[in-house]
């Protein structure tokens, strides 16, 4: 049931598993080594809590979800830098929800075609 309240109104949250410990948030980055992680829990107060809902949810409907929220909102998610949580990648279970990984923007690189215009002699 609660995990399928965060699927629908909260597509931007992941559910991780690490160490045992089930853990809620949004994915900043994880490569082959490092999982890093906002997670939701670990957030003081309500205040915080609604506002990273609310930062979440600008960064999920405003960007394309390939550039990571604390890049693509810096300014923002400078408060809650104390519940930023880095992982062992290779211990960490993706359970639900997005991940972000800065790798597969450089991956994905714009093909370019070379167009040559001659003149026809007459």
């Amino acid at each position: 049931m609660l995990r399928k309240d965060i699927e629908d109104k909260f597509p931007f949250l992941s559910v991780v598993t690490y160490g045992g410990n089930e853990y809620v948030g949004i994915v900043c980055n994880q490569d082959n080594f490092i999982t890093s992680m906002y997670v939701y829990s670990e957030l003081q107060t309500d205040r915080h809590r609604d506002l990273f809902l609310e930062i979440g949810e600008t960064w999920w409907w405003e960007s394309n979800r390939m550039i990571p929220i604390n890049i693509f909102l810096r300014k923002e998610m400078d408060k809650f830098r104390y519940c930023l949580v880095n992982m062992n990648s290779k211990d960490v279970k993706i359970v639900h929800g997005p991940t972000v990984n800065l790798k597969n923007l450089t991956l994905k690189r714009v093909k370019r075609r070379s167009v040559q215009l001659v003149k026809k002699p007459k």
